[in-house]
């Protein structure tokens, strides 16, 4: 669960570092946003470079996050951080980066994004 300005972690290769949280696509008025869900970041610390440049508006899936989530069957999921992955554009399903590092969680698969999947190291 991240709120509006939640700093994360980027899980990929795009050369950005950590992003900010500034939007929840598609939610109507929202304050929080989940495991799978498609919002808006500013790259805030950009690598030089990079594909990216620093302060850029950018879409982004979250991956990874502190809070637990509750599964249906039950068991929870929790990872160390809160991280995403760059998207290419709102309309597409597809990363900006080749590489996805660490963990991902079953939910992203779930919501679509059979590509970032694919290149993640890991799906739990």
């Amino acid at each position: 669960m991240l709120q509006l300005r939640s700093l994360l972690n980027v899980a990929d290769n795009t050369g950005v570092k950590k992003a900010e949280m500034i939007g929840i696509g598609k939610k109507g008025n929202r304050l929080k946003a989940y495991l799978g869900e498609v919002i808006t970041v500013v790259a805030k610390e950009v690598i030089p470079y990079a594909q990216v440049k620093d302060g850029e508006i950018l879409q982004a899936i979250i991956v990874r996050t502190r809070k637990e989530k509750r599964r249906k069957d039950g068991s929870y999921i929790r990872f160390d951080d809160n991280a995403c992955v760059i998207l290419m554009s709102k309309e597409t399903k597809d990363p900006k980066g080749t590489r996805i590092f660490g963990p991902i969680a079953k939910e992203v698969k779930d919501a679509g994004f059979n590509k970032i999947a694919s290149l993640a190291e890991e799906v739990y």
